[in-house]
Order: C-alpha cells, then sequence, then structure tokens
C-alpha cells in the first residue's frame, strides 16, 4: 500500500496523485520548488496533501510558459499577504508581454516563408531556387 492514511504517502502515490514523475518530484525538490519531506524510519520519504497542490501550480505555471525561477517568485509571492497579489499579476504581466513578443516574432517568421514558399515553382535548378538563394545572402531580411 502507497499511503500510510490520506494525508501521508510515498513519492510514488504522491506522483500518480499529482500526475507527473518521481523524477520530476525530486528534480523539484533539488530546484528549491518543493519542501524537502519528512522520512520515514525506514527511510522512505513522506508526502502531505499539500505537496499534490504544490506539483499542480508548478505543472499549470509551466504551461503558461513560467520559467522555474518565475516559478519560485510566484510559489514565494502565493504565500506573501503583502505584496503577494500584485506581485503575481505583474510577473503574469510580464510573462504576457514575452509571450505577445514571441507570437510577433513567430508571425515575422510565418510571413517570410509563405514569401518564400510562393516564390519559389519547387522545380529547376538548385542554383535557381530562391528559397536557397535567400537563406544564403548575407543581405537578406527574413
Amino acid at each position: 500500500m502507497d499511503t500510510i492514511n490520506a494525508s501521508h504517502m510515498t513519492i510514488g502515490a504522491a506522483a500518480r496523485r499529482a500526475g507527473v514523475g518521481i523524477d520530476t518530484i525530486r528534480y523539484c525538490e533539488r530546484e528549491g520548488l518543493l519542501p524537502l519531506p519528512r522520512r520515514r524510519l525506514s527511510g522512505y520519504r513522506d508526502y502531505d496533501a499539500g505537496v499534490i497542490e504544490r506539483l499542480h501550480f508548478i505543472r499549470r505555471a509551466k504551461g503558461l510558459g513560467f520559467t522555474l525561477g518565475e516559478i519560485r517568485e510566484l510559489l514565494t509571492l502565493s504565500s506573501d499577504r503583502e505584496r503577494g497579489v500584485r506581485g503575481v499579476k505583474q510577473r503574469a504581466e510580464k510573462r504576457l508581454t514575452e509571450v505577445e513578443g514571441r507570437i510577433d516574432e513567430l508571425k515575422r517568421v510565418r510571413r517570410g516563408l509563405k514569401f518564400l514558399i510562393d516564390a519559389c515553382p519547387g522545380h529547376g535548378a538548385l542554383e535557381h531556387c530562391p528559397i536557397l538563394r535567400t537563406l544564403g545572402n548575407e543581405e537578406s531580411n527574413l
């Protein structure tokens, strides 16, 4: 059996409940995203239900593109009653600005690729290929 009771569990049970791998839990511990668990007399790690919530938080934050350092800051801010909400909002606004910049860059890349694809007949001599010529041209703005 994986659990001592409903609130204490082994690393395997915690991993299953959180939907992550055991290695993810160990990594989060090493990175300071999770507190180090108590140890049972047997030496096994002993996790409580709070670690599941924290792992869900970490997974959702990663899904939104936050870095480990930013997730660490968000976790710290999540317990700061005075500056927490303002700080979390500022981090989210910064993340959104970065995402919008990446979207703009990807749109530029898409336009460049469409231009090159439209210019290429898809046959003929390699030296006349507009895609290869543009990629090899030092002065190209694509």
